[in-house]
């Protein structure tokens, strides 16, 4: 096994970071007399994509805006008191390579040979080229009764992690980890719940949607079409500015009254896109699986759009719900009326720092 995810001991406290395409999430999680609790948070919203396409973090052409992040990310910890810099940081599906292969059973010896010499029929580039880690995530039978294992196969280009690497030298953090995003994002919302699972991650830029059974990480799937693209064509539809469709789009959502009807039909045209590719990925799911998908977890800052559980749950015909991340942690109480609505957008950044308690 190529592991390139190193786990820190002790109880000192642990940062997740979450480097989105437009935002910057940072969950500080300690260790409570019985379970993890959030210690602190930050969110950082950059707003210059609204009215610049290319005004982004990173995008999914690989690039990651190393200098500009790093100071973003100085400024976000210059108002927070955190008790530490170690910090683990995830990993968008669209910078990384995911793979489900099934093999034959066998010693985990063998298998990490088999995985290491298949590898280039994966991997678009040399495996010198990238950091690699496999994890069993299952068995079946084949039609023919063969017993089979699932092995999930992320790989993360090394060019990508040096920059993450310079990224967190610059801003004074001590970067011990980086993770796929759905692995955070399930362990912060899903845990170890064996109920199959559609995780719908609705982000500024791209959508990704991953599916989870006994809390792993089973298929993962990305889509263009995003929160952006609600927020572009109520823009383009009124005529009016990007900033201002956004808060319109945050402040009605699809419960607006008979006087916001045409807000709604602009988005619904944009969402039904992502519930479409949501819904081929649980035909495609169920189709290959003997456990069928039973429900729908909905994340990122897209999820808080005003009645989309509903919607969702109504186009896609399963019960669906905004995932809530503070279910499996402490936190203030200060904070409580907030957490509905951060729960979303905090998500992959509290399952980063959740690693290294559970």
């Amino acid at each position: 096994m190529f592991n390139f995810i190193k786990s820190l001991v002790g109880a000192e406290p642990y940062l997740g970071v979450d480097i989105g395409t437009t935002s910057i999430k940072i969950a500080e999680i300690s260790m409570g007399k019985i379970r993890p609790k959030l210690q602190n948070y930050g969110i950082l919203e950059s707003y210059g994509h609204l009215e610049r396409l290319n005004d982004a973090i990173q995008t999914n052409s690989l690039k990651l805006a190393e200098k500009e992040t790093a100071e973003l990310l100085k400024s976000i910890l210059a108002k927070l008191k955190l008790k530490t810099n170690y910090a683990s940081v995830s990993v968008p599906s669209f910078s990384a390579f995911i793979t489900l292969i099934e093999l034959p059973k066998m010693s985990d010896a063998d298998t990490a040979k088999t995985v290491s010499f298949q590898l280039n029929q994966y991997i678009p580039l040399p495996a010198s080229e990238v950091a690699t880690e496999w994890f069993k995530v299952g068995e079946k039978s084949d039609e023919k009764g063969f017993d089979k294992q699932e092995i999930l196969i992320t790989s993360i280009p090394n060019g990508q992690i040096k920059r993450y690497q310079n990224v967190f030298n610059l801003a004074g953090l001590k970067l011990k980890s980086l993770e796929i995003e759905s692995l955070s994002l399930i362990r912060a919302i899903v845990g170890s719940d064996p109920t199959p699972t559609l995780l719908v991650d609705i982000g500024a830029r791209s959508t990704n949607m991953a599916v989870s059974e006994k809390g792993f990480l089973k298929h993962n799937r990305q889509t263009d079409f995003s929160g952006g693209s609600l927020t572009q064509a109520i823009a383009n539809g009124l005529n009016i500015n990007a900033r201002r469709a956004e808060e319109l789009k945050k402040q009605k959502g699809l419960l607006g009254g008979r006087g916001d009807y045409e807000l709604s039909t602009l988005i619904f045209p944009f969402l039904d896109v992502i519930i479409n590719e949501a819904d081929r990925v649980r035909e495609n799911y169920d189709k290959n699986n003997k456990h069928k998908i039973e429900r729908v977890i909905l994340a990122g800052g897209g999820a808080n759009l005003l009645g989309l559980d509903k919607y969702f749950e109504k186009q896609i015909n399963l019960p669906t719900v905004v995932g809530n991340p503070f279910s499996k942690i402490d936190y203030p109480p200060a904070i409580d009326p907030f957490v509905k609505d951060l729960g979303p957008a905090l998500s992959v950044a509290i399952g980063l720092g959740l690693r290294k308690f559970i």
